[in-house]
């Protein structure tokens, strides 16, 4: 069975970062993010100045890295070889974009506030498309979103995309809610062995303490991808994100695989469930749902 667009796409007919927007689109926008729709603007383009027009090549990378990324907390640059001021360029770039995507978040979601921490900032040069990776790390499969090394402990992943690809769309697939992928994979996953995620803060194999809703977020993370079947089986829509569009979903909710697209900017953010409008639609509660008890 396939999805429809409307029914996982929220379309916003917008082309600034800043707003400011009506009061009954920031409340659409919230609702559709919460229900696990995308916010998709197809019109809200990043540009580029003539200079950075250059940094779409995949020779910026380093080598070794898929994408270049800094976060805003230390405003280190990894993942490229640049130096001097073309890497000073290039930083500047994603902090503009860092900027712009809060900007957007704040003014279409102003309930979330000053909750929203910014995470890493993204720009992904390299084509998705036949990236050799192994199965865990493939994200051409459908997956929700959970980090090995960095626990989130129920803080919600919402994340802003562009594709800035002069003309190229980014293809990605979308398959049904979280609460439906937890309720088919959770049964299937062992509770974690007593002291084993103490140990692993303790070993600094994490950054900070992984909770039990760390362990089933990363469990179905990776039985998703491993199941071939559920891949291929499972309800879902490919979308095509044109050149110059602008999507936003938690990433942590909605299962997505992102199959082909180079060029494209990703700002991830992090939020409190009590930010939240309702608490109740998160990945978190869903989970203390199924396992009757609290998880962080």
């Amino acid at each position: 069975m396939q999805l429809r667009d409307h029914e996982v796409l929220e379309p916003l007919g917008i082309a600034s970062w800043e707003g400011p927007f009506s009061p009954e689109m920031a409340a659409q926008a919230t609702d559709a993010l919460e229900t696990g729709k995308l916010l998709y603007a197809p019109q809200l383009s990043f540009e580029l100045s003539e200079a950075e027009r250059r940094f779409l090549s995949p020779d910026y990378l380093d080598g070794k890295s898929k994408n270049v990324s800094f976060r805003s907390s230390s405003g280190v640059l990894v993942g490229t070889g640049c130096r001097g001021a073309e890497r000073d360029e290039l930083l500047s770039m994603l902090q503009r974009y860092c900027t712009r995507a809060l900007q957007l978040l704040k003014a279409l979601c102003p309930g979330y506030g000053d909750n929203l921490q910014p995470g890493f900032t993204s720009f992904r040069p390299a084509e998705i498309a036949g990236r050799p990776t192994s199965w865990r790390h493939d994200d051409t499969r459908l997956h929700v979103d959970a980090f090995p090394s960095r626990p989130m402990q129920g803080r919600r992943i919402l994340r802003v995309f562009t594709n800035v690809n002069p003309q190229a769309p980014r293809i990605w697939r979308v398959g049904e809610a979280f609460d439906q992928v937890a309720a088919k994979f959770v049964p299937g996953i062992r509770p974690p062995f007593p002291g084993s995620l103490r140990l692993l803060q303790k070993l600094r194999i994490v950054k900070g303490r992984r909770t039990e809703y760390d362990h089933f977020m990363l469990g179905i993370h990776d039985r998703m991808k491993a199941d071939q079947g559920y891949q291929s089986q499972a309800v879902q829509a490919q979308l095509a994100f044109p050149p110059g569009a602008t999507w936003a979903c938690y990433t942590d909710w909605v299962s997505h695989a992102a199959l082909s697209g180079q060029f494209a900017f990703e700002q991830t953010f992090e939020l409190p469930v009590a930010a939240m409008k309702d608490p109740e639609r998160s990945p978190l509660r869903t989970l203390e749902r199924l396992a009757g008890r609290t998880l962080a």
